[in-house]
């Protein structure tokens, strides 16, 4: 996520992420060898919590390859990737390798994207990974991973405070459940039950809002191909929104101070330190959590967010991004740039660092082996969801361009800050819809 589409998620960024010189350039995907010259191939990616994990791949990567510099840099967390890439091709230097999200970038990016369909990598796809990046049968994206989201909760404290997260299905549960938590606050030593980061609008307008919309279409590429929305879920979706700002943490005491409240607030200094009980994210943070309390990181869980009255017990499982090359560049840096994503998922070593780095759930074949399964509990938990069939797709990866984290998220913002009513946010997504379409 991290997350998400302009993304996971995901959106509006800085450069957080440097870069890494490697060695590369050979015919096969796993061998050694060398090319004539030097192949440039650089890379644009969104996953902050990757940032490292991609670093040592391609330093890897370059121990068994030769000619080929591959220059990684990352922008992600708080920051818009989707505005961030803009200005990297409009600055005219265009990455080879970048991310995109589902069929609404694949259109955005049309002229800037290499046919994929018959690469060795792709054919390794598992299924129902590609539709969102497949026009007219020809595939334009390589999936990253999978990747799921709820409730992450400390599981100390819901012992502590006698609750049983495997009673929480219904919306009534989890009420039941917060009201418990927020009365029982001083003596957990919460600041408050949940930890919303409002602030980031790839949370609330993309994320939270594809709970309802999931449940309004089967797929991301019915909602690109919809030319309004309903928005029928509507009023769930301000439970779900409401419950973790009246219960969240509100840095001035007002609800409209959650729109102050940012990703690393939320996963950094609230959920990692043992100040609030859960957080709206997904298994991407595991990585942050562990790296400031490896102890609660082994001791935390995740929850489906009940839809009231519509879906229970269903995780939102998807491909967050994939892996895009450009058609503009060079046949040699293209060929490269294929060639260190095939062995960063297919060779022995790069399976290593997707699973024990990256703590990816694998998008591809290959991966059956028990020292290959994903070892972290939010991972482990995704991959049983979606083992099971118990998931709601990731419709936002097809919402109109700037729609969800953008107009939507901005729309929720205001309702937080009292100056639209739920009804009004309403309202003005099914004509942002409309328009967006046209």
């Amino acid at each position: 996520m991290k997350n998400v589409k302009r993304i996971l998620a995901m959106s509006l960024m800085t450069v957080v992420g440097a870069s890494v010189l490697v060695g590369c350039g050979n015919d096969s995907s796993t061998g050694g060898g060398s090319s004539k010259g030097k192949v440039e191939v650089s890379i644009f990616q969104y996953k902050v919590e990757q940032k490292d994990a991609f670093e040592k791949a391609a330093k890897e990567y370059e121990k068994s390859h030769d000619g080929v510099s591959i220059d990684i840099k990352t922008v992600g967390g708080g920051d818009d990737y989707g505005s961030a890439l803009k200005a990297q091709f409009q600055s005219g230097s265009e990455p080879t390798i970048y991310n995109i999200g589902g069929p609404q970038d694949v259109q955005d990016w049309t002229g800037k994207l290499e046919d994929l369909t018959n690469d060795d990598l792709t054919k390794q796809a598992v299924d129902n990974t590609l539709g969102a990046v497949t026009v007219d049968g020809k595939v334009y994206g390589y999936p990253l991973t999978l990747e799921g989201y709820g409730f992450i909760y400390n599981k100390a404290i819901f012992e502590k405070a006698g609750i049983d997260p495997s009673k929480i299905v219904t919306f009534a549960d989890l009420e039941s459940a917060v009201k418990t938590l927020d009365s029982k606050k001083k003596e957990l030593g919460l600041d408050s039950v949940f930890c919303l980061p409002a602030k980031e609008q790839w949370v609330i307008g993309l994320h939270t809002s594809n709970l309802a919309f999931a449940n309004e279409f089967a797929s991301g590429t019915d909602a690109f191909n919809a030319k309004e929305i309903e928005f029928k879920y509507a009023d769930q979706l301000k439970k779900i929104l409401d419950i973790q700002a009246d219960y969240g943490l509100q840095p001035d005491g007002k609800k409209s101070s959650v729109n102050g409240v940012d990703y690393s607030t939320q996963v950094e200094k609230e959920f990692s330190l043992g100040k609030v009980a859960m957080i709206q994210q997904g298994n991407w943070v595991y990585g942050s959590i562990a790296g400031i309390d490896e102890e609660l990181a082994k001791n935390i869980g995740m929850l489906p967010i009940p839809v009231d009255g519509v879906s229970e017990g269903k995780l939102p499982v998807g491909v967050p991004m994939y892996w895009g090359v450009n058609s503009n560049k060079s046949d040699d840096e293209k060929k490269a740039a294929k060639d260190f994503l095939n062995w960063l998922y297919t060779s022995d070593e790069g399976k290593k660092i997707i699973i024990e780095d990256c703590g990816f759930i694998p998008a591809y074949k290959g991966y059956d082996s028990d020292a290959l399964q994903p070892t972290d509990p939010l991972a482990k938990t995704v991959s049983k969801y979606a083992a099971e069939g118990n998931t709601l797709p990731w419709v936002f990866m097809g919402y109109p361009t700037g729609f969800g984290e953008t107009q939507l998220g901005a729309g929720i913002q205001s309702y937080f800050a009292g100056e639209k009513t739920w009804d009004e946010v309403v309202k003005q997504a099914r004509e942002d819809w409309k328009t967006d379409r046209q």
